[in-house]
């Protein structure tokens, strides 16, 4: 029986440990007790790109990933945007692109090195700070899966990105008619309910972790700025 294999760890701002681990051929990145992401599960990150961009009506837009985790949302987001389209990834610890560069080479493949990706460390409130005071260009989307949903499990100042206030930078660092994307692991009654209150539209989907209809059931919303 294969057993579970410690990489490397890292520890994040406010003094929690990321691990790195393999399974055989599979790798996953867990926080103490919880299995943040991993290999095996990877659909509903890639749907968060997917379906956002199904809901773009830009030619070539220009998109924010916040967390590039495994990078799952960046690939599937880079196979479907065109060669004049940018995506904006902020990824706060270099050593989760060390390891995607490292040890998950062969997941990441060419992505990092994509002339279409604008990778930054840093935190994504920090972008959409920018974006609003007019630092840099807006937004025609931004996709958040910075933690494991809108509760801060990870980081306690992700739940800032998440609340009334957060979410309103959000909607105003978007260009009119964006979207404001967001993964969790569970349902969010009152998350749902502060989008709708910082004046976005939203839409809830029930995504599955596996293709085929298989996995956990995860959740991703989708808030549109008003034009």
């Amino acid at each position: 029986m294969l057993k579970r294999e410690l990489i490397d760890t890292v520890t994040i701002r406010d003094g929690e440990t990321l691990e790195l681990f393999s399974h055989g051929r599979d790798f996953m990145i867990v926080l103490g007790y919880n299995e943040l992401m991993s290999t095996r599960m990877r659909f509903s990150e890639e749907q968060l790109a997917e379906l956002t961009l199904d809901r773009l009506e830009a030619e070539n837009p220009r998109i924010l990933i916040g967390g590039y985790g495994m990078g799952f949302t960046l690939r599937a987001a880079l196979a479907r945007l065109s060669q004049n389209s940018e995506a904006v990834v902020a990824e706060i610890s270099e050593k989760i692109v060390e390891w995607a560069q490292g040890p998950m080479a062969d997941l990441t493949g060419d992505s990092l090195s994509d002339p279409r990706l604008d990778l930054k460390i840093c935190d994504v409130a920090a972008l959409i700070d920018d974006a609003n005071d007019g630092t840099c260009e807006k937004f025609d989307a931004i996709l958040l899966d910075v933690d494991n949903g809108p509760d801060g499990m990870v980081r306690a100042d992700n739940n800032r990105i998440y609340s009334r206030t957060g979410m309103g930078k959000a909607r105003d660092a978007l260009k009119p008619g964006g979207i404001v994307s967001v993964w969790s692991a569970a349902p969010d009654p009152g998350f749902r309910r502060r989008m709708k209150e910082s004046g976005l539209e939203v839409e809830e989907r029930n995504v599955r972790s596996r293709p085929n209809n298989k996995g956990a059931h995860h959740v991703i919303w989708f808030g549109r700025k008003k034009t």
